[in-house]
């Protein structure tokens, strides 16, 4: 070998160990570029609330006839003020789809508007498209307050 060729192969050596350098020094930089950004556009995971009752407020608060849709931990619950002393408290999604269902007072049913579902006041699906009841509440009045827990 003569003296141009090893500078070649030296100049090749030199050459190639750069292009390995900056590919991984831009690589590297990719990575701790683009790392921060997805983990920031992904959620953390978060864990379901346990609840065991709600103080949903003062029994005058809901008139006879009336009805209420508050929250029970993450999920929506309607409760009913069935007359001057009858509560129901049932649960506020729909067993068909998951829709907030609401209480229709002139029927005295508590409607589902996505598929016209129907359930009665015990929270037993009557027509349309529910497969199953509605959960069920506790209601319990306490210092004129309705506290209302899982059935058990």
């Amino acid at each position: 070998m003569d003296k141009t060729e090893i500078n070649k192969a030296e100049k090749n050596d030199r050459r190639s160990f750069l292009k390995i350098l900056l590919s991984g020094g831009l690589a590297g930089f990719a990575a701790i570029t683009i790392y921060p950004i997805l983990s920031f556009l992904n959620p953390p995971k978060q864990t379901e609330v346990e609840v065991n009752s709600v103080v949903v407020g003062k029994v005058d608060d809901i008139k006879p006839g009336d009805s209420k849709i508050f929250r029970f931990g993450n999920k929506p619950v309607i409760i009913i003020r069935i007359d001057e002393n009858n509560f129901r408290a049932l649960s506020a999604t729909c067993t068909h789809l998951d829709c907030t269902v609401q209480y229709k007072k002139d029927e005295k049913i508590i409607w589902c508007a996505c598929h016209n579902g129907k359930y009665d006041l015990y929270g037993k699906n009557v027509s349309g498209p529910p497969p199953r009841p509605l959960d069920k509440f506790n209601v319990a009045i306490k210092n004129d307050e309705l506290i209302v827990s899982k059935e058990a």
